[in-house]
């Protein structure tokens, strides 16, 4: 049975109520009676046909039903807030909600950002992170940077930075790893959403993974972090893990030529012509600030 999605004015109210542990404290900030607080939650409950709180003497704590409630309730509001700030906000045309892939933020972004914000001190950058292109998806933005196929997420966009894979270890471990049988020594670290990884390694080295032990995680990020646990070798996706890599204390395994991966990130948003002017501003920017650091690299 489908349950019709419960007044915003009574989500508001349990969020107040679950952050504050009270319906009395709850009832101040949102400048209600603690009456019609506890009505409203009892309004929900009904609604949900589950009881969201405990009741008790001076306060009330959540029911597991709450708890699991409670943090779709407070991204839900704070993405319309987010959103309402954004359009109709003091200076609208000034700000910009943009999400980015983790590794792309942290990676590429991060190191041109305070250039950015020196450059554009009007823009108002509201920047969030996703480690998969499906959270990216979520909630309101004027742009994302995905990795992957453009068209599956806006209608419009520009290329940014492709990939290259190479083999990196611990400096002990790379150390022992001279030919490409030496790989299938040590556990090899997967990222399971990419669509290049060991395999394209393999194919480029012309070899049979038969041996091949696997540990399969669901980013680069936490493939460098395993690396430099000694747990085996990753692969690096450069440019944009480049730092993941440095911070990892990670270096090259074998002496083999960069293998090109199959995807890309790109900069996308619903239409060229609607953005705001921030979002403008940063596009034009990025695009150049995204040649500059593979050139940089390169050299």
């Amino acid at each position: 049975m489908t349950v019709a999605i419960p007044s915003l004015n009574w989500l508001r109210v349990f969020e107040a109520a679950a952050r504050c542990e009270s319906f009395a404290r709850a009832a101040t900030q949102l400048n209600m009676s603690s009456a019609a607080v506890s009505q409203q939650i009892r309004a929900l409950e009904d609604r949900l046909g589950k009881r969201l709180f405990e009741r008790h003497a001076h306060a009330v704590t959540l029911t597991e039903a709450g708890r699991a409630y409670l943090p779709s309730v407070q991204q839900a509001l704070l993405t319309l807030e987010s959103a309402t700030d954004g359009l109709f906000g003091t200076a609208p045309d000034q700000q910009l909600f943009l999400r980015v892939i983790h590794i792309f933020a942290h990676g590429v972004l991060a190191p041109g950002y305070g250039v950015f914000m020196d450059a554009h001190p009007e823009v108002q950058l509201n920047l969030s992170t996703a480690v998969h292109n499906i959270e990216a998806a979520q909630g309101f933005t004027d742009m994302q940077i995905v990795f992957g196929a453009p068209q599956a997420h806006g209608a419009e966009g520009d290329y940014l930075l492709g990939e290259v894979l190479y083999p990196v270890a611990r400096p002990d471990i790379a150390a022992q790893i001279s030919t490409s049988a030496d790989l299938f020594d040590y556990r090899l670290i997967e990222v399971a959403t990419h669509r290049a990884g060991w395999a394209s390694v393999f194919d480029h080295l012309d070899i049979v993974p038969a041996a091949a032990r696997y540990s399969y995680v669901d980013s680069t990020n936490v493939a460098m972090a395993l690396a430099a646990d000694g747990v085996g070798v990753a692969l690096a996706r450069a440019p944009a893990s480049d730092r993941a890599m440095r911070e990892a204390g990670l270096v090259p395994c074998l002496d083999i030529d960069l293998i090109e991966g199959r995807e890309a990130y790109h900069l996308i948003y619903p239409s060229r012509a609607g953005l705001r002017p921030a979002a403008k501003v940063f596009r034009d920017w990025l695009l150049e600030w995204s040649v500059e650091f593979e050139r940089n690299r390169a050299l």
